[in-house]
């Protein structure tokens, strides 16, 4: 992957030696060419995380992942009811059985910020959810509808839209 760097900018940073010699490890065992890679990747994960905090009605691609016990159908069906309650946000899910009577499931997910920490709490209710974790993004899908007039649904975040104008 070869990367522009007439549009790289440079940091500096100081750090703890042992958090230095933990993040050559990391480098190492995740088989990364460089250390900026990975502290680039660790950044667009906190932004993305920041932004889902601070800017509640930003729109966000994410995945909420779910494992559940119990029972399976009860819960199976809170959830789907759940899902139902957030169509517009739910584009998707994937279900699978686990060892020990355990169930995992994966949503894509897209809406505004606020709207995704919503639908993790309402899921987060369902008695028998055991884990959920809300990883975000700041890209998002492309337009999945035609609007009437034949335009392209928006899903752009409108302050992105603003700065970009």
């Amino acid at each position: 992957m070869a990367s522009d760097t007439t549009s790289l900018a440079r940091l500096s940073m100081s750090l703890p030696a042992e958090l230095f010699r933990q993040l050559d490890v990391m480098v190492e065992e995740r088989g990364l060419p460089s250390r900026s890679q990975l502290i680039a990747e660790l950044i667009r994960h906190a932004l993305a995380d920041h932004e889902a905090r601070f800017r509640p009605d930003d729109m966000l691609a994410a995945t909420i992942t779910l494992v559940y016990k119990g029972d399976r159908g009860r819960v199976r069906q809170q959830l789907a009811e759940t899902q139902i309650d957030y169509l517009k946000e739910v584009i998707s899910s994937q279900h699978v059985f686990l060892e020990d009577d355990q169930s995992l499931e994966v949503l894509l997910v897209q809406g505004p910020a606020k709207r995704l920490e919503e639908l993790c709490d309402a899921l987060r209710g369902i008695r028998g959810v055991q884990q959920l974790q809300l990883v975000t993004t700041t890209a998002l899908l492309p337009p999945l509808h035609d609007t009437e007039d034949g335009e392209k649904e928006s899903t752009q975040n409108p302050a992105k839209e603003e700065a970009a104008a």
